[in-house]
């Protein structure tokens, strides 16, 4: 406690030079004292928690803000600042150094304390906090990130280039902190481009030559920090020698931004890598000229780079649908790309370049464009279909494409349920018509069949043969019960759809997971009863599900105190609708594991909530259990 009064003593000169300013009242001031010391006693405690730095930290933010409104609505006069002007913001500060000497490896604990000393214009703390986060980080790219961006809202561009590089050389496999180093070089270009319009300065010179890059992601930094440092010595002194030109050419065409770009191919040959380029380079406000020329290098690298990426082939392809094109440019682009693709499929022989010319003409039939248009890249669909009559990722594709488009090209349920069972049966084996997306010809179908109770229940499991994993399954499984919730004469449907949820729910939470096994069983104990609790509380159960769950729960092979305790649980949910049947089963299961006497108490106590004629079954039940042992 002796840590407490310290901080106490501490409060009172700024809690004084508030009651004096009279920003807040003596009786405020007391309570903000008390919560202090409530906060206060709960950091000195042998466990911490941070949840209990970062309660305090939120108490004095909102305090401080407190404290501004009522400045500014009192207008005070100008004054010398005092104690209370900082000490609320100073006090956070110290709080989440408090914090951070104990929770070290926390990250996130960083981010929040470099975002509160940037949001309070502490600059030179930011640098500081920076600095000993990626001391102790330096595999976090977010934290060079961070920090970059800090110099370069200060006008730092080489601090925050010196950092990205640093972070490059220690995360090279990072996608990130390569999109941010670009994004910082076509800042930097931009920037200039627009001094040396003011200071007229003619860059509009021809294109010179690009400079190889070296195996290392980093190499190209000295290089071009140099031939910058160079050049803005050059203009600041007024000369304007051939290589000053030279190099102004090569700035502002790009050179640094395509040595990056090829340094990232080279470190990271990922399509990811070249998505995320290629989403920077296009949506920055960069001249015409200067975003076409990195976007042609940009490709240029990807062929060398990923030549038989099926992704990478897709990408390349959209290169020609690039935004802000007119109606004539869009359809000669659109038809350009589609005949790449076709190209590229050849003979129909790889089921990933088949994929991916699915992906690509479902993308563009999804955008808003013409009718025609979509006619057009469903018909070139087709006619690889005709080459290729056992690819899963097309047959999908046309299913889903005429579904969607049914509207416009006159397509019915009748015929995309005929469709998709044709499908189905050239790719028995094949996600075709299983997929985890709810197909809406199947939804039409379940709305309007009208046939026997077996011909329904085979309606609304069409879709769950063969999906896989368990946990699609489940998923598919809850929709279909919300579902069949909805009208009372599927009841049978939503007691069948339960029993198979039962079965999936238990495969997909026997999953192995890390640990030993004694954690394992732990874990898979814990995942199954809560799922037996959603089941209870979301669904429509019966007798016979929880027959089923009680079957299920048995086959576990769990320790027998744990296997009775969830044994028992389950027993409390089925009585209620069989009484009869679930007091035997859980006696029986009682007897069986050594607890014959659990079992006939079970058997007795069930006889005081149960009719006359259940009190005979239950016996007579639990008779023959007995002489089967």
């Amino acid at each position: 406690m002796e840590r407490v009064q310290f901080q106490q003593e501490q409060m009172l000169q700024e809690l004084k030079d508030l009651v004096d300013k009279k920003l807040f009242t003596q009786k405020e001031t007391k309570q903000i004292m008390k919560k202090r010391t409530s906060f206060e006693t709960a950091l000195v405690r042998r466990v911490a928690k941070k949840s209990d730095f970062l309660r305090y930290a939120a108490y004095e933010m909102g305090l401080e803000q407190l404290r501004r409104k009522r400045v500014e609505r009192m207008k005070l006069p100008s004054a010398p600042p005092s104690i209370s002007d900082f000490a609320l913001v100073r006090r956070q500060f110290q709080i989440f150094e408090r914090a951070l000497r104990r929770f070290k490896s926390d990250v996130g604990l960083w981010m929040q304390y470099i975002q509160l000393a940037k949001r309070e214009g502490a600059r030179a703390l930011v640098g500081r906090i920076t600095a000993r986060a990626l001391q102790l980080h330096p595999n976090k790219p977010a934290l060079y990130i961070l920090a970059a961006s800090h110099e370069l809202n200060h006008l730092s561009p080489a601090a925050a280039r010196a950092l990205l590089q640093r972070g490059i050389r220690l995360n090279a496999d990072s996608i990130e902190i390569w999109r941010e180093y670009v994004r910082m070089e076509l800042g930097f270009i931009e920037n200039l481009r627009r001094r040396w319009d003011v200071l007229g300065i003619n860059s509009n010179v021809e294109k010179g030559k690009q400079k190889a890059l070296e195996d290392d992601p980093s190499q190209y930094l000295e290089a071009d920090v140099t031939t910058i440092e160079n050049t803005v010595d050059e203009e600041d002194s007024g000369i304007e020698a051939e290589d000053g030109a030279k190099a102004r050419r090569q700035i502002m065409e790009g050179a640094i931004v395509k040595s990056v770009i090829t340094s990232a191919a080279h470190a990271l040959p990922r399509i990811n890598l070249f998505e995320q380029l290629k989403r920077v380079i296009s949506d920055y406000p960069s001249p015409h000229s200067l975003k076409t020329s990195l976007l042609d290098h940009l490709y240029d690298t990807l062929r060398t780079t990923l030549p038989n990426d099926p992704k990478a082939l897709k990408l390349l392809a959209g290169r020609f649908l690039s935004p802000g094109l007119n109606r004539e440019e869009f359809i000669d682009g659109l038809q350009k790309a589609n005949q790449e693709m076709l190209d590229q499929v050849g003979d129909a022989s790889r089921e990933d370049v088949l994929a991916a010319y699915a992906e690509f003409v479902e993308q563009w039939c999804g955008n808003a464009i013409d009718d025609n248009l979509k006619l057009y890249l469903i018909t070139s669909l087709q006619s690889v279909i005709q080459r290729a009559k056992a690819s899963p990722s097309l047959l999908s594709t046309h299913v889903r494409l005429s579904i969607d488009l049914g509207d416009n090209i006159s397509a019915v349920p009748a015929k995309l349920l005929k469709m998709a069972r044709k499908y189905s049966e050239r790719c028995p084996t094949s996600p075709v018509k299983a997929s985890g997306e709810v197909s809406k010809a199947w939804a039409q179908a379940r709305k309007s069949i009208q046939g026997s109770e077996r011909e329904t229940l085979q309606i609304w499991t069409w879709g769950l043969q063969d999906v896989e994993p368990a946990a699609g399954r489940v998923k598919l499984h809850e929709r279909l019960l919300k579902e069949s919730m909805v009208d009372s004469s599927l009841s049978g449907v939503h007691e069948e759809l339960l029993i198979g949820y039962v079965n999936s729910m238990h495969e997909a939470i026997k999953e192995p997971v890390s640990g030993t096994m004694s954690d394992q069983e732990a874990v898979w104990s814990a995942r199954w009863v809560d799922g037996i609790r959603h089941m209870a509380s979301k669904y429509l159960t019966t007798g016979r599900v929880w027959r089923e769950v009680f079957r299920v729960t048995e086959e576990t092979g769990n320790e027998d105190d744990e296997q009775g305790r969830i044994l028992e649980e389950v027993y409390e949910m089925w009585r209620r609708e069989e009484g009869v049947e679930a007091t035997v089963e859980w006696a029986r299961w009682l007897l069986g594991h050594g607890k014959g006497r659990e079992g006939s108490e079970v058997v007795m106590r069930a006889r005081s909530w149960m009719s006359e004629t259940e009190r005979g079954e239950v016996e007579r039940g639990w008779k023959a259990v007995l002489d089967e042992a």
